[in-house]
């Protein structure tokens, strides 16, 4: 039988951890004939007793595996060590808090075996969102694929199935700062979708702060596009274009045609002007490309993602 491997981040999921196992158990009984199951729980470095319940489930169940990370480093990079040492025949990535609904698994597996190597949930509606990370969740959607190289479907999210070949072409991808989604979309292969509506979170808060949702469109903006760094270029090419023939037209205007409006302009006005203009330029410019270079110095010192503290696999 095909074997289908859960892959189940957590943060201070110390009660989630016992529910969303329930629920999966009773999902695999009604696939049980066709399907063997593994759970890949990975704890990116609670601080309640989230590991603790792993290492339970695991006791009793041999066919539950754990990964501890020694901090946290992030749900994208905790992700990333699922699909590193999942062994299933394809898996499929689950949030720990129960937001994604478990029951839908059996039609994410119906669309893999009808040829699908990437099933994708698109969540409809998200109760536990509020007004401001919908309009930031728009607007960066908006952006990123104005700018990306790849289109980023509105709404996917990481609740979805891959196939054991798109798992193998994601575990040769090398860089640190990334967007798990954004990369699975970047491999291509042919897709399907599920929408759903997401559940309510039933114990906890949700992990990911405002700074971290900046800081994760941020990275996604500067991997997935170089736009913003030929943006820097383009506007120093608009300013000094700009900038020159205001120059010039006050140089003439000033001192050979006398109008009235260039000479209003003293020399020391003109020349104060066009250094703070320029200055802020510059440091805008240098600011992307400071965002670049970061991204060249991570990549360089070629630290690991992540440091596991122990491991059942």
């Amino acid at each position: 039988m095909k074997k289908i491997s859960i892959i189940i981040p957590a943060y201070n999921e110390e009660k989630n951890i016992p529910l969303i196992y329930i629920e999966l158990q009773e999902v695999f009984k009604k696939c049980s004939d066709k399907y063997v199951f593994n759970i890949l729980f990975i704890n990116d470095g609670s601080l309640d007793n989230t590991i603790g319940e792993m290492e339970k489930l695991a006791q009793v169940d041999q066919d539950v595996k754990f990964i501890d990370f020694s901090r946290n480093f992030g749900k994208e990079v905790a992700t990333t060590a699922g699909l590193n040492n999942c062994d299933g025949d394809a898996c499929i990535m689950l949030d720990g808090d129960l937001q994604h609904p478990v029951e839908l698994i059996p039609e994410f597996i119906a669309k893999w075996e009808n040829g699908a190597e990437v099933v994708v949930g698109i969540r409809n509606k998200n109760k536990s969102n509020g007004f401001f990370k919908k309009i930031g969740s728009n607007i960066f959607y908006k952006v990123i694929n104005k700018i990306a190289e790849i289109e980023i479907i509105p709404n996917a999210t990481d609740y979805r199935l891959l196939d054991r070949v798109v798992v193998d072409e994601f575990n040769r991808l090398t860089e640190t700062n990334r967007m798990t989604r954004a990369l699975v979309d970047w491999l291509g292969f042919r897709r399907a979708y599920i929408n759903f509506n997401a559940n309510e979170r039933i114990h906890g808060n949700a992990s990911y702060s405002f700074w971290k949702l900046f800081k994760l469109a941020m990275n996604s903006f500067v991997s997935l596009s170089l736009f913003p760094l030929q943006l820097a270029g383009n506007l120093g090419i608009v300013i000094t274009l700009v900038s020159g023939l205001a120059g010039f037209y006050i140089l003439l205007g000033k001192y050979f045609f006398r109008t009235p409006f260039a000479s209003t302009f003293s020399d020391a006005e003109n020349l104060a002007i066009l250094l703070v203009f320029l200055v802020g330029i510059i440091l805008i410019s240098i600011g992307l490309m400071a965002l670049y270079i970061a991204n060249i110095h991570k990549e360089v010192i070629n630290r690991p993602m992540y440091v596991m503290r122990k491991k059942k696999l």
